[in-house]
């Protein structure tokens, strides 16, 4: 792929354009690394606190009773957004998901214990563990190398 780069004082913000004759899968991984900002943040909410999350405080994303919560080392927090979304957003080298309702920070776990037959135990560096559902334990083991 040829790539250039022009400095125009006339865009506060990077404008991007991409020549092409047909939009492959190369092209749409493309579109998603450049439609990420660099760190979002996420806000979180404890009781009657609202507080910020940087993607690298947590641990993981789950669902439970209708309602989203992210873990961190500092507690858990209710979130406003989709479980889907966040997969979009969500740095893709980072976080993983492993069932329809958990999304899981890779730099946050020690272990992927495959002993279990049929699903992964994944253990974090906290000491809590988690299990990649069936429908998931392919991707996993792909994205894993295993």
């Amino acid at each position: 792929m040829k790539v250039k780069i022009k400095i125009d004082k006339d865009y506060e913000k990077p404008f991007c354009v991409i020549y092409t004759s047909e939009v492959s899968d190369e092209i749409n991984e493309y579109l998603k690394l450049l439609s990420k900002s660099s760190e979002k943040t996420l806000t979180g909410r404890n009781g009657e606190d609202i507080v910020i999350i940087k993607p690298d405080e947590i641990n993981n994303i789950y669902t439970a009773n209708g309602k989203i919560f992210a873990v961190t080392s500092r507690g858990e927090y209710s979130i406003n957004t989709r479980l889907y979304k966040l997969e979009e957003t969500l740095d893709s080298k980072k976080f993983v998901r492993i069932s329809n309702s958990e999304i899981i920070n890779l730099n946050e776990v020690k272990s992927f214990n495959l002993k279990i037959s049929g699903t992964i135990c994944v253990e974090f560096f906290n000491g809590k563990n988690t299990y990649v559902s069936r429908r998931y334990v392919s991707k996993i083991k792909e994205r894993l190398g295993v």
